[in-house]
């Protein structure tokens, strides 16, 4: 009986184990940026997902700021509609005037997207959402954007992420959202940004308890080699009793 006791013990002491380390990722998140299905292309355009985990165990994020680099003449920007949350595009002049790969000049640019949760509407406690933008021509350059952002939650507190990481070198505690870039390709970059698009939306709902979703597959886990080791035991005091009778 003891090694039974011993055993289901370990299990049940694996699987919390193995809990507490996806708990542990879901608390150590950043801010990202992501895109989905066919890559970003240099000189296109492309759909880019912000996801924004909220980190504090009491306050909500109500706030994200998004940097966009002049430097790139990124000329458009458009947000997709989140339900409880307003969207603001800044453009502001260049300095100096940026060529696109088609040979157009870029005079005026986006240099800021915000996104500001209305009066009873946050990313709560283990939650995070995402924030679509179609952005485009992107700069044929660069290998890789990045897009400083400020994380505001509830009650002022502010949480900048837009530390640059070195080549090679260890992730900056709070690194900015980066996206890479590929070589243009023949089919197109709104046919891309498409494909992006709809991948998205079947394999990554915004605003989901995925720390919850975990917590539960363990618990299925927990129930069943329950209901496994309750049944061996049925078995056996079956198989006692079955022996008694016999003598």
């Amino acid at each position: 009986m003891s090694h039974h006791v011993f055993k289901r013990a370990g299990v049940l002491a694996a699987t919390v184990g193995i809990t507490g380390l996806l708990g542990a990722g879901i608390a150590s998140a950043h801010v990202t940026a992501n895109v989905y299905g066919a890559p970003a292309t240099k000189g296109g355009y492309g759909a880019i997902f912000f996801r924004v985990p909220n980190e504090d165990a009491k306050l909500g994020t109500i706030k994200l700021e998004v940097d966009i680099k002049p430097e790139y003449g990124i000329g458009s920007v458009s947000t997709k509609p989140i339900p409880g949350w307003t969207a603001q595009v800044t453009k502001s002049s260049l300095p100096q005037p940026v060529t696109t790969a088609s040979g157009t000049k870029i005079t005026e640019a986006v240099t800021k997207v915000v996104w500001t949760a209305d009066t009873g509407t946050k990313i709560g406690q283990n939650q995070f959402q995402e924030f679509e933008v179609s952005a485009g021509p992107l700069p044929a350059n660069v290998d890789q954007l990045e897009f400083p952002a400020i994380q505001t939650y509830e009650a002022g507190k502010v949480v900048s992420w837009d530390q640059t990481a070195t080549p090679g070198g260890e992730e900056p505690e709070h690194p900015a959202p980066t996206v890479k870039l590929a070589a243009k390709t023949a089919d197109g970059d709104h046919a891309s940004m498409t494909a992006s698009t709809s991948d998205s939306e079947a394999s990554a709902p915004a605003s989901e308890d995925t720390t919850a979703r975990w917590l539960g597959g363990a618990g299925l886990i927990v129930g069943a080699l329950g209901l496994g080791i309750g049944g061996g035991a049925i078995l056996r005091s079956r198989r006692t009793g079955n022996t008694g009778g016999s003598k």
